[in-house]
C-alpha cells in the first residue's frame, strides 16, 4: 500500500481546518462573523463538500463556530480568548494540539486512516452525477435518501423479530447532531444517563451538552461490569438512559461475554430505560459473530447509532440512527433541523453497501487492524521498560494502557506537547476525570514516521513523571 498516497487522501479535511482556522483567528473576535457555506468554500479549496462540513463539525466541537438552521456557520463573538487558551479543559487541548501541523498524534482513533474507501465512494459519484443531473434547486430528502435509509434497514435486520424498516433510520450530518436530536425526540434532556466508562468523548460531551446527568459504571479489565454494582446502580438511581458499545467497548477494546448482556437488557427493560447502542465500532470486533447488545433487548426501547467516516473515511462524515419508537417526533425536528446532505454522495454510500465492497472492505481493514495491533503490542512490550500494563483488545483502533506506577497521565501529555507528541489522556474519556493513570493508544496513524523513537518518549516521560511524584513525596 502507498502509505503517502493514503495519507494525502485521508487528510483533505485537515488542510480545510487549518484554513478556517486561519480565516478565524484573523477576524474580529469581539463580534461574531458569517462563515463561507459549505459549497462556498468547497469550491474555493477545490475540495469536497464532506471534507468542508467535517472541518465545520471539528470547529463546532471546540466551540470556535456554531450553526444556525438554514443560515450556516458563524464564529462566537468573545471579548476573551478560546475556550482551549481560557481554561484547563484537557480535550479541548488535545484536540487542538492534535490538528497542529508537524505534530505526531498517538492520539488518533480513525481506522479508515489505514484503508480508506474514499476513492470508489468517489468515483460512484461521478458516474451517478451523470445519471441525476444537479438541479439549480436539489430537492434533500430531509431523512436521508430513501436509498441508503433502505440499505441500513436491510442491513440491521436479522429476524422478523428483530427488523427494521426504511422509516426508522434517519440520516444526519454528523454523530453530534444525530445524538442531539434523538435525545431530544426522546425527552431525555436533562434526565439520567448510565454511561460505560471509560466512555467515548463524544457521547460524554454530547450527554453533557443535554444537561443530563452522568452515572459511570466502571468496567474491569476483563470487559465485563460488575453486575452487582451496576444492578443497584438500575434500582436506585432514576435512570433513564444507558449508552453502550456494541460489541467491543470504546475506547477499552474489551469484549463482554453474551450472559452478560443479555442479563443486563433484561434489568433495562425492568426498569424501562432507553439503550443507546453505539455500533460506532461493531464492525471492528476481532471476535466473529460478537454479541451485540441489540440481539438482547426490547425493540421499543433500542437506538442503534453510528456514522459511515471510521470505515470509508472522511468525505463520509454523516451519522445515522435506527430507532422503531417516537417516528413522527423524530420526523419533526429533522425536518425542522433541515440538513442539507448530498443526495448523489448518499446514493453512492448506498451502492457502496449493496456492491458488497463495504463488506468486503471491512474484512480487509479489520484484518489490518489486528495486524497493527499485534505490530503495536511488539513495539510496546520492546521499548515499554515495564512502564505500562498492556491488555490487548479484542477489537477497535487502540490500545487502553495503564502506567503500573500511578501518575498523572495529564502530565505526561504536556511533558510530550513539547515534543509534539500527542496522546490521549484516560480522563477525558471520564466525566469524573478517572483513568488518570491510563491512556489511549492508536495502532490508526502514520506509521510512515518513526513510532519506536515516539514510544521511547513516552515510556521516558512517564519515567521522568513519576520520578518527580516521587521525589515530591513527603
Amino acid at each position: 500500500m502507498d502509505t503517502k498516497k493514503t495519507n494525502k487522501s485521508s487528510y483533505t479535511y485537515q488542510a480545510v481546518y487549518r484554513y478556517l482556522l486561519d480565516w478565524i483567528e484573523a477576524a474580529p473576535s469581539d463580534v461574531e462573523q458569517r462563515l463561507p457555506s459549505l459549497r462556498q468554500l468547497a469550491l474555493r479549496l477545490n475540495v469536497s463538500v464532506s471534507s468542508t462540513k467535517y472541518a465545520y463539525s471539528l470547529l463546532e466541537d471546540e466551540g470556535r463556530v456554531y450553526a444556525r438552521p438554514k443560515l450556516g456557520y458563524f464564529t462566537r463573538a468573545s471579548s476573551a480568548p478560546l475556550l482551549a487558551e481560557r481554561s484547563p479543559s484537557l480535550l479541548d487541548t488535545v484536540f487542538s494540539s492534535a490538528r497542529q501541523p508537524g505534530m505526531l498524534a498517538l492520539s488518533s482513533d480513525a481506522p479508515a486512516m489505514l484503508l480508506s474507501l474514499e476513492k470508489p465512494l468517489l468515483m460512484i459519484e461521478r458516474e451517478l452525477a451523470r445519471q441525476y443531473p444537479r438541479s439549480h434547486a436539489p430537492l434533500y430528502q430531509p431523512f436521508g435518501e430513501m436509498e441508503l435509509r433502505s440499505v441500513l434497514a436491510d442491513l440491521y435486520t436479522r429476524s422478523a423479530h428483530r427488523c427494521w424498516q426504511a422509516e426508522h433510520v434517519f440520516v444526519g450530518s454528523d454523530l453530534r447532531s444525530i445524538l442531539e436530536l434523538s435525545l431530544r425526540a426522546l425527552d431525555l434532556e436533562g434526565k439520567v444517563a448510565l454511561v460505560e466508562s471509560p466512555c467515548s468523548w463524544a457521547v460524554l460531551r454530547q450527554l453533557l451538552a443535554a444537561r443530563m446527568t452522568i452515572i459511570e459504571v466502571p468496567l474491569g479489565e476483563d470487559g465485563r461490569f460488575d453486575l452487582p454494582q451496576l444492578r443497584q446502580v438500575l434500582s436506585s438511581e432514576p435512570v433513564r438512559l444507558a449508552v453502550l458499545s456494541s460489541a467491543t467497548s470504546v475506547p477499552q477494546g474489551g469484549l463482554m461475554p453474551a450472559a452478560d448482556k443479555q442479563q443486563i437488557c433484561r434489568w433495562l427493560a425492568e426498569q424501562d430505560v432507553w439503550l443507546f447502542e453505539n455500533e460506532g465500532y461493531g464492525e471492528f470486533c476481532f471476535q466473529a459473530a460478537a454479541p451485540r447488545y441489540r440481539d438482547f433487548a426490547d425493540p421499543d426501547r433500542l437506538l442503534v447509532f453510528s456514522t459511515f467516516d471510521k470505515v470509508i473515511g472522511s468525505e463520509a462524515p454523516y451519522g445515522y440512527l435506527l430507532c422503531r419508537r417516537h417516528i413522527e417526533r423524530l420526523q419533526h425536528l429533522f425536518l425542522e433541523r433541515a440538513f442539507r446532505l448530498s443526495p448523489i454522495r448518499q446514493k453512492a454510500i448506498a451502492k457502496l453497501f449493496t456492491s458488497r465492497r463495504v463488506e468486503q472492505h471491512v474484512q480487509v481493514l479489520r484484518a489490518m487492524l489486528r495486524e497493527r495491533m499485534h505490530h503495536m503490542k511488539a513495539l510496546l512490550e520492546a521499548h515499554g521498560q515495564g512502564c505500562l500494563r498492556i491488555i490487548e483488545p479484542q477489537g477497535g483502533a487502540s490500545f487502553w494502557l495503564e502506567s503500573t506506577r500511578p501518575v498523572e497521565m495529564r502530565r505526561v501529555f504536556e511533558r510530550l506537547l513539547a515534543q509534539r507528541i500527542v496522546i490521549a489522556p484516560g480522563e477525558i474519556f471520564s466525566q469524573r476525570g478517572l483513568w488518570r493513570s491510563h491512556l489511549r493508544l492508536s495502532y490508526t496513524l502514520d506509521w510512515s514516521k518513526d513510532i519506536p523513537q515516539a514510544l521511547q518518549c513516552l515510556v521516558k516521560a512517564i519515567q521522568d513523571e513519576a520520578i518527580q511524584d516521587t521525589a515530591q513525596t513527603p
